[in-house]
């Protein structure tokens, strides 16, 4: 009996030499872990929140991505509830850390982080209780037409104030030549009608439109007693998912003396498309916010989109971590592509699809049916603001046709097989596919019109509607880039590349067709996370990370370049603008369909 416990005895000293505790197992698997210098991206898109971990060759070391609740209460309606997007973006960040822990990273190596986020789709919160006071109205919400007429007809018939330069007089009274004359003289006017929507436009770079902040909010003022409660009290917070983010998961930077404080800030990228920026002044308008009678304390504070903001809380799985990066989605892909100097382009084709072209430090105003936005800014060394523009084209319908056609029609099981289905015909058998499920966006701003697939025949097969949604896309791009060319005088007609990114450019077919359409060679990166790869730029210049910088553009020179791929136009020129003006046509019959204005 005594060998016997004994042995026993001497079998679990054995076992505990071979099998320490399981904490110092963990302590040393913690020790083995590789330490590094890596950027995190949270990006929180219409769909889903995905926070991604790059290295500084734009490789994926780890990420994690969770789809949120998208609801449709009315037709044409689209809601987010904003609290459960800040529990999506805490679990991404969570189960992202854990799965870069897997691959051997430890989790300090994550540096710095940058925001992207969907842009326009507006929160209102209390200050009080930090909770949202309403679900958000997302960015391609078209309930507010109303609301447009309103603001249209307020601006036709009551006009809109604002600040025009006075040249000085000279000593008899006459006006002082060019030479003389200083801007910082200002008088108050007003104009009415057309005169006072080129003034907003002037000013914002942005038409009174359903797409924008400004006039979602306003919709929740007229329909949410809670809104309009706080906004007379004075405890109502507005912002864009990036500000909301902000606010719930940031403590204030180092240098911010109260450490209690929430941060509620935008960037000018965010800023830029609500209707109540001055791209001028690079500020909120007082002009602007007494039209739409707002409050400016409900706004959030304006920075950088390449500086450190404050760092991520307790709550979260990097608590201490810089936040330092912040760029509205198209932007960020703008960046993310590297389209960082004049006459760079870039589209994403997602939900929807958008064009940026960067006009550098100059603010272009469209004639041409484009918007005028900020692209990004960032501080320099010699502590000077720097300000990048672009003009804008915005598709409202591209991916969400693909997705009609699986979920609405039938014709595919995923979306991924419309490539193939287009595929089994050479073309679309005369048919076009105006894909205006909500109006029509850039260049042709017609909240009427109406999606619209004309050109059927007892010939017509699936193959031929898919490669027309396909197509669809296409020409509302032509379209985007001829109104560019006009506006963008500068720009070289030798040059003909796109740089295209998002989850429509998975397909080769989709590309060929957008190269055939456009005329324009397509290049497709082999990674193609461009929108939070560009907040990652943002961030990682912010701090310094890799050497990176904003102003010389040659030092992200390694990141993301290989394996491209290229796509060029394989249509006649005849045969292309045969089809471009069978496209046109179809347009026109698109539009002004809706005639019910919502009250």
């Amino acid at each position: 009996m005594k060998s016997r416990v004994s042995s026993i005895f001497l079998s679990l000293a054995s076992r505990s030499r071979i099998q320490p505790p399981r904490s110092a197992r963990m302590a040393s698997s913690t020790a083995q872990r590789k330490n590094g210098e890596l950027v995190g991206a949270l990006d929180c898109g219409t769909t889903s929140t995905r926070f991604i971990i790059f290295d500084e060759f734009a490789q994926i070391v780890a990420q994690h991505q969770v789809e949120f609740t998208q609801y449709y209460p009315h037709p044409g309606w689209h809601e987010h509830d904003p609290e459960e997007i800040i529990e999506t973006v805490r679990v991404c960040i969570s189960e992202a850390v854990k799965n870069l822990e897997k691959a051997g990273w430890a989790k300090q190596s994550v540096k710095t982080i940058g925001i992207t986020n969907q842009r326009e789709t507006t929160v209102a919160w209390d200050k009080k209780t930090g909770k949202s006071l309403c679900r958000a109205i997302v960015w391609d919400d078209a309930r507010t037409k109303g609301t447009v007429a309103h603001f249209t007809d307020k601006l036709n018939t009551e006009g809109i104030e604002h600040r025009v330069p006075v040249p000085p007089t000279t000593g008899d009274g006459k006006a002082a030549g060019a030479a003389t004359a200083s801007t910082k003289d200002t008088t108050e006017t007003r104009a009415w009608g057309p005169d006072a929507h080129a003034v907003v436009r002037s000013m914002t770079g942005l038409p009174i439109s359903t797409y924008f902040s400004a006039i979602k909010l306003r919709w929740m003022l007229q329909h949410h007693e809670s809104v309009q409660r706080a906004h007379e009290e004075d405890t109502l917070l507005f912002g864009t998912v990036d500000s909301w983010i902000c606010y719930n998961l940031l403590t204030p930077p180092e240098s911010c003396t109260d450490k209690s404080s929430k941060v509620h800030i935008t960037d000018p990228s965010n800023a830029s498309r609500t209707l109540l920026y001055d791209l001028a002044s690079l500020s909120w308008s007082p002009t602007l916010l007494t039209f739409f009678d707002l409050r400016p304390s409900i706004l959030p504070k304006l920075v950088s989109s390449s500086e450190v903001y404050g760092h991520l809380d307790t709550s979260t799985a990097l608590p201490g971590v810089s936040v330092a990066g912040m760029a509205g989605d198209q932007q960020a892909a703008l960046v993310g592509n590297k389209c960082l100097i004049k006459g760079d382009a870039k589209c994403t084709y997602g939900t929807g699809a958008f064009l940026l072209f960067c006009t550098g430090d100059k603010v272009v105003r469209s004639g041409h049916g484009l918007l005028s936005t900020v692209a990004f800014q960032y501080p320099t060394k010699d502590a000077k603001i720097n300000t990048v523009y672009a003009l804008e084209g915005s598709i409202g319908v591209a991916g969400s046709a693909i997705k009609w056609l699986r979920d609405g029609l039938g014709l595919i099981k995923s979306t991924a097989e419309i490539n193939t289905l287009a595929a089994s015909v050479e073309d679309t058998g005369g048919i076009f596919f105006v894909t205006a499920f909500g109006g029509l966006l850039a260049p042709y701003w017609d909240p009427s019109a109406a999606g619209t697939l004309i050109g059927l025949t007892s010939y017509t097969k699936p193959g031929h509607i898919a490669r027309a949604t396909l197509a669809a896309s296409a020409y509302q791009t032509r379209a985007i880039l001829e109104s560019m060319h006009l506006d963008a005088e500068h720009r070289d007609d030798e040059r003909k590349e796109l740089k295209v990114d998002g989850g429509m450019t998975n397909g080769d077919v989709a590309m060929q067709i957008l190269a055939d359409v456009v005329g324009y060679k397509i290049l497709r990166p082999e990674m193609r996370e461009s929108t939070a790869l560009g907040s990652a730029l943002l961030a990682g210049s912010a701090v310094g990370l890799y050497g990176w910088d904003l102003s010389k553009p040659e030092t992200f020179a390694k990141v993301n370049s290989q394996g491209s791929t290229t796509f060029s136009p394989a249509v006649h020129s005849e045969a292309r603008e045969a089809r471009w003006k069978q496209w046109q046509r179809a347009v026109e019959r698109s539009k002004g369909w809706d005639q019910n204005v919502e009250e």
